[in-house]
């Protein structure tokens, strides 16, 4: 897991500068090891949302890149789009754009006996020199440390259902 990390990192660091450079916004990046191969997802965004267009021009772009740094040991597959609906919450600056929004969130420990929680995340504070999400889940607040969320989404809400 850690080795994961790690390539998400130089992946991260060797790729904002570019998405930026066109005015969008690098949302996530998602590393998994597969048996003989990478699959790294990179979920861009941008004011009033990106084409397929931008996926494809910023997916040539960073396969480029990451071939010339050989980023990663073995083969790799790239994808890249938007973050979608359920867009993954993964740096401080979300928690606080998203504050009073629905949330999904998994932590790595189980916290009152339940690692999933689901609701309206109230607020992205510091307490006791950690970062804490404070969420209202069914009028419960929790407060969840940072650094336990393994996962984090906004959940997409249909209205009236």
């Amino acid at each position: 897991m850690q080795g994961v990390q790690i390539y998400r990192e130089k992946i991260w660091k060797l790729v904002e500068p570019v998405i930026e450079s066109e005015d969008m916004e690098l949302v996530d990046i998602e590393c998994l090891k597969m048996k003989s191969r990478w699959m790294i997802r990179i979920y861009i965004d941008e004011e009033g949302g990106v084409s397929l267009d931008n996926c494809a021009e910023i997916s040539n772009q960073v396969g480029d890149l990451l071939d010339i740094h050989e980023v990663l040991p073995d083969s790799y597959i790239l994808e890249v789009s938007s973050p979608g609906l359920n867009r993954p919450l993964a740096r401080e600056k979300d928690f606080i754009k998203y504050r009073g929004c629905k949330i999904k969130v998994t932590v790595r420990d189980k916290m009152d006996g339940k690692r999933n929680f689901r609701g309206e995340l109230v607020d992205f504070l510091e307490k006791d020199g950690e970062k804490v999400l404070v969420i209202d889940a069914n009028g419960k607040k929790y407060h969840i440390p940072r650094e336990t969320v393994v996962k984090a989404n906004l959940e997409y809400e249909i209205e009236g259902i």
